[in-house]
């Protein structure tokens, strides 16, 4: 994937509104109304939010009669998934840290407990 288009897909993911509409879609395919309905946005400021979605590929409108279903793409965020991985064992490391240094403080705390009494 493209520094751009991890870019594009992050920029879609950095609201909360358009993360609530793919956790839904997630569930299956929904319409604009059944989107906006949870929200206490106008059907206009969701359909902003699905372009946004769409532009980044994490989306698709369907179109059968006047039902225009949306549904969930999921490939842009294996790609953040991918991207993200690469970091995994910074973060595994920091956690090992913190779990040793976190023992220890314990192990301290008991050997006071020990010697106070």
């Amino acid at each position: 994937m493209s520094d751009d288009a991890l870019s594009t897909t992050f920029g879609a993911l950095a609201d909360p509104t358009r993360r609530a509409i793919l956790a839904r879609l997630a569930d299956g395919a929904a319409t604009v109304n059944e989107l906006a309905e949870p929200f206490d946005i106008s059907l206009q400021a969701i359909s902003k939010h699905l372009k946004v979605l769409e532009r980044a590929g994490l989306i698709t409108r369907g179109r059968d009669a006047q039902y225009r279903p949306c549904h969930l793409r999921a490939g842009p965020l294996k790609d953040v998934t991918a991207w993200l991985e690469r970091y995994r064992s910074f973060w595994e490391e920091s956690f090992g840290r913190l779990d040793e240094y976190l023992i220890d403080l314990q192990e301290r705390q008991r050997n006071n407990d020990i010697e106070s009494q």
